[in-house]
């Protein structure tokens, strides 16, 4: 690729050089560690934000970070049940899935979004690898409970066929449909990354969104949290005060660190580059979730 000459004395060139110097011992302490990125919400559903994400992504993998994708897809997979007449529901955060919704759930997170992603991933070389929960029996699952239909939780991470694609040095992409004896299950994509972390002993926890991080009151953006302790975080998810949307990722983020996992991180997908800012800048973006010091 051709690169476009400029005078060695361009101020905008010359900062360009130092956020690379910037970035070189942040570069230096995650080659070789295992990072989880959790993808959804509006960061996903604009065509040129997932560009860039991705390419975020792609350039983190080729610094030597063992990068993990794990996507949602809500807003398309309610787009297709509106298409088909399917009631959209949800409890708790969680959508209620019976068997008709769980097909358009299959349709709509493998058969489109995870696909989408992967395209957009090998657009720079053969990288992304897709599969599902249900593909050798990496997420096993269990019902949450009746009123949700085949909404499962998550009973046992199989981390062989992650760790191979991995060792290979691709980037696997997952899609949460969860495998069980009665079929597959729904399985919300905050959870399933959460859990497969733990299963890694992943090193960071990474989730994007569409806001900029953990609100402890979210009608007040004055309440963006920076940090919080682990317990801080079961005392927000006590406290009855979070939105229910957030409920799955702040009880996600908690179980992690009670597992081991080094850091979760809640970040604007659709702020330029947040990945590479939180991961290589001095100076984070978003809400860290840390160990109780």
């Amino acid at each position: 690729m051709a690169k476009q000459r400029v005078r060695i004395d361009d101020q905008t060139n010359q900062r360009r050089a130092e956020v690379l110097a910037e970035a070189l011992p942040w570069i230096n302490e995650s080659a070789g560690k295992t990072f989880v990125v959790k993808y959804g919400g509006s960061a996903m559903e604009d065509p040129a934000l997932c560009k860039q994400v991705v390419a975020d992504i792609v350039l983190m993998k080729l610094v030597g970070i063992r990068v993990v994708l794990v996507h949602g897809g809500g807003k398309a997979i309610s787009r297709l049940m509106d298409a088909l007449q399917l009631e959209v529901a949800f409890k708790n955060g969680l959508r209620v899935t019976d068997d008709a919704a769980m097909r358009a759930v299959q349709m709509a997170l493998v058969g489109e979004v995870n696909q989408m992603l992967v395209a957009q991933v090998n657009a720079y070389g053969d990288y992304g690898v897709s599969i599902t929960g249900a593909d050798g029996r990496t997420l096993e699952a269990v019902p949450i409970s009746p009123d949700l239909g085949r909404v499962g939780a998550v009973s046992r991470v199989n981390t062989r066929l992650i760790e191979s694609i991995l060792d290979d040095g691709y980037i696997p992409i997952i899609a949460g449909v969860g495998w069980a004896p009665s079929g597959a299950y729904n399985i919300n994509a905050d959870l399933a990354a959460s859990e497969i972390a733990i299963a890694l002993h992943a090193d960071k926890l990474i989730y994007l969104s569409d806001v900029d991080g953990l609100y402890r009151d979210f009608s007040d953006k004055d309440s963006l949290l920076s940090s919080l302790t682990l317990s801080d975080a079961r005392e927000l998810i006590a406290s009855g005060t979070l939105e229910s949307g957030m409920i799955p990722k702040v009880k996600s983020s908690a179980d992690a660190l009670e597992a081991g996992v080094g850091n979760v991180h809640f970040l604007n997908g659709t702020y330029p580059h947040s990945l590479l800012l939180e991961v290589f800048t001095n100076a984070g973006i978003g809400t860290w979730f840390k160990q109780d010091e």
